[in-house]
């Protein structure tokens, strides 16, 4: 794969912040918050994997509980050692926008969390889908666009204030509008795409911005401003923060949406759609009402 011309985010600074994140004490309150989700999708699938690849995922949350599901091969892949963890899995260190795999070499690949930071997502996709075997699943959650609209609104208006313009400080996320169209154009069928959001409060603008730290998400843009964060900005962000976003009891509400994505390598046995001019009834039969010429 080609590497794109124009990259958003800065994939060594990423591995860095990472790497720092778990070299402390890694948040993944996130993933943890997903668990339950993947094991009830993948729950109404009657029919083992025995290839699994977990993609990126930051913590080994996911692989334990897809360990449970006993496969043949549970392959952990990460950007950074730190992060691979120990378990009943094979690990290796993987950059999500090269994956090193044969074709066909898994029957179920998962990610959570961590595509939303690949320079190149329709590429990422591609890959997924070359190396799942035919018949074979994708299912990945992302970050959503609505993600930290409070702090992405809040520091805008502070540097706006004071520095009489804005610097990219939060990561332009997946659109779910997007994403059923990029599984589609990767080759994947039968895609499903949904979203779904959580609200996590903290006493303070200072204690997300550690979670972020501790998650090794803090700002990795390509674009980013090089300079050290003035202080006079970090207050008077804290202060819109506090104003615009805090519940009666004090508490600042933070947004975190997930996208959730779906799809299947092609196999002769999946359901197709049906041709166009292949109806065997008329709409109006079925709903019992005459048809009407405009």
């Amino acid at each position: 794969m080609n590497t794109p011309t124009h990259l958003v985010f800065d994939r060594a600074l990423l591995r860095t912040r990472l790497a720092r994140a778990y070299a402390q004490a890694p948040a993944g309150f996130l993933v943890d918050h997903l668990l339950d989700d993947f094991t009830q999708r993948l729950s109404t699938i009657l029919r083992p994997f025995p290839r699994i690849l977990d993609l990126g995922t930051p913590t080994p949350a996911l692989a334990q509980v897809l360990a449970q599901r006993k496969p043949e091969t549970l392959v952990r892949a990460a950007p950074v050692s730190a992060a691979i963890g120990e378990g009943p899995w094979t690990g290796m260190l993987v950059d999500e926008e090269f994956l090193p795999f044969a074709e066909k070499s898994f029957d179920l690949v998962t990610s959570a969390l961590a595509l939303q930071f690949v320079n190149d997502l329709p590429g990422a996709l591609i890959q997924i889908r070359r190396v799942l075997a035919p018949d074979g699943l994708f299912i990945g959650c992302l970050i959503g666009g609505q993600s930290l609209q409070e702090l992405r609104l809040a520091f805008a208006e502070a540097e706006e204030s004071i520095m009489g313009g804005t610097s990219p400080r939060v990561a332009p996320f997946a659109d779910l509008r997007d994403m059923g169209g990029l599984l589609q154009r990767a080759g994947f069928a039968l895609p499903v795409t949904d979203a779904d959001a959580i609200t996590v409060r903290y006493s303070s603008i200072f204690g997300l911005l550690r979670d972020l730290r501790a998650m090794g998400a803090t700002n990795a843009l390509v674009a980013r401003e090089r300079r050290p964060l003035r202080r006079a900005v970090l207050m008077k962000a804290a202060e819109i923060y506090q104003s615009r976003f805090a519940d009666p009891d004090g508490r600042l509400r933070a947004t975190f949406e997930f996208v959730w994505v779906s799809g299947w390598a092609p196999h002769e046995s999946q359901q197709k759609p049906l041709a166009p001019g292949s109806a065997k009834a008329r709409l109006a039969d079925a709903l019992k009402v005459d048809e009407k010429k405009v």
